[in-house]
């Protein structure tokens, strides 16, 4: 997904005379987090009983690459982390520092309830509980989900489209010595220059040498959440490859999963899902 303070920040992206850009934050003001949770976590695709899931390929995805210990530091900045947490929970073992980040609010209001512990807060304790499995340290999931909310330091508007997606006053240590995106840039891209773009301006926020993870969408069109009809530019595996590798890093690992027929439920029209670890080119000064 992708935050402001709503109606006037669409204007604002109106007014830098992208029309493709204009219409997607238009549209993202009728962006419903908690029909886009149920259409994605909640079962069939939050059915994590399955390893063949989708839900449990993008935890292992995550854990694994955190397992090899070449993923750490103080700062991780989450791109567009829209309505869900799911995509840290590996992450949190390993960064003190977490800021999340959302260019709608109501998708931020959403993440303060799950932070406060607010009783209406989406229920991701079986996505808490696959984790620590998957990781095997013999953690508990509330221990999981409390270490995460501790490293939460902020979560703040953010907007890809800007070369400063944070501002100029940013309240996020910078550089980040990682990114984790889910979901974002495909999602908020009118086109693939579009794309590739919004992936240069949130590799500024990367230290050289940082890494980013990312998870997206493969060769989807448009998807649902609740009165909203959105978007997404159609992405390729190659063409991700692609982007990375002229965005300036190197391509670590790079994975697709194919969404099997029993979770095409009709809420998007997506192909596959793909999972990219790349590491920013350069060495730290």
């Amino acid at each position: 997904m992708s935050s402001g303070t709503d109606l006037k920040h669409a204007a604002g992206m109106a007014s830098d005379s992208d029309p493709g850009r204009a219409a997607v934050a238009s549209a993202y003001q009728r962006f419903e987090p908690r029909a886009y949770l149920r259409n994605n976590y909640a079962p069939p695709r939050g059915d994590l009983s399955s390893p063949d899931g989708v839900g449990p390929w993008k935890l292992r995805c995550m854990a694994q690459t955190f397992a090899t210990g070449e993923v750490s530091g103080q700062a991780l900045i989450d791109i567009g982390s829209g309505p869900t947490i799911y995509q840290l929970l590996s992450a949190c073992a390993h960064f003190e520092d977490i800021t999340m980040t959302d260019f709608l609010e109501v998708n931020r209001q959403e993440l303060g309830l799950w932070l406060r512990e607010d009783p209406g807060a989406f229920d991701w304790s079986v996505y808490s509980q696959h984790a620590c499995l998957i990781e095997g340290k013999g953690e508990s999931w509330q221990e999981k989900e409390r270490q995460l909310r501790a490293r939460v330091k902020r979560v703040l508007p953010i907007d890809v489209h800007q070369p400063q997606p944070l501002g100029t006053s940013s309240l996020a240590p910078l550089p980040a010595d990682a990114l984790v995106s889910a979901f974002c840039l495909e999602a908020v891209s009118p086109d693939l220059a579009s794309f590739q773009r919004a992936l240069h301006h949130i590799t500024t926020l990367l230290r050289p040498g940082g890494h980013l993870l990312l998870i997206g969408a493969l060769e989807e069109s448009w998807y649902l959440a609740g009165e909203a009809r959105l978007s997404v530019v159609p992405v390729s595996e190659e063409e991700v490859r692609e982007a990375l590798v002229l965005g300036g890093y190197e391509v670590r690992d790079l994975r697709t999963y194919i969404m099997p027929a029993h979770l095409r439920t009709g809420v998007d029209d997506v192909k596959g899902i793909f999972f990219a670890w790349a590491q920013k080119m350069g060495v730290q000064v």
